[in-house]
């Protein structure tokens, strides 16, 4: 699958789809996300990355950490350290596109602050709101993996 067919891919409002190389792909609602074990993340101030301009403050997110929903789809081994191979392209419903390779959600602290969030300041949010929200809270500046209206994960294997 190239690109452009990532991107343009159909979304649905709150639900979030795992595809690609997975071996039991997902499409999780804002419901579902909830049911997972939680994580709150610390309030951050949301800065432009180019110019570090303020955009806003943003109180704690609580949500899934991203490694579970990989770890519950499965990632592909049939050759030795595959999976170490794999990056994952979270697109939002806008087409917006960040990465993350394996080594950094499983083999680095940053995995650990990677969230689909679903609440922000103790507060349920919707997809009005823009969830499900990726948030990478280990970044130095948060604004550039920050994805509201998260809409797929893919994993795709380098060769």
């Amino acid at each position: 699958m190239d690109c452009m067919n990532v991107i343009a891919a159909p979304a649905v409002d709150g639900a979030l789809v795992l595809s690609g190389r997975f071996q039991r792909p997902l499409s999780l609602s804002l419901d579902q996300l909830r049911r997972y074990d939680s994580v709150t993340a610390t309030p951050f101030d949301l800065r432009c990355y180019t110019t570090n301009r303020f955009i806003r403050s943003v109180d704690a997110y609580r949500g899934v950490r991203l490694t579970t929903l990989i770890t519950e789809a499965g990632l592909p081994n049939d050759v030795r350290g595959e999976f170490k191979r794999t990056v994952f392209v979270a697109v939002g419903q806008d087409g917006y596109v960040v990465t993350f390779s394996w080594h950094e959600l499983f083999n680095t602290p940053v995995g650990e602050s990677v969230l689909v969030a679903y609440e922000c300041g103790g507060r349920s949010l919707d997809a009005e709101d823009g969830a499900p929200i990726l948030f990478s809270g280990a970044d130095l500046l948060p604004a550039p993996r920050h994805v509201k209206r998260l809409a797929r994960i893919e994993a795709r294997v380098l060769t």
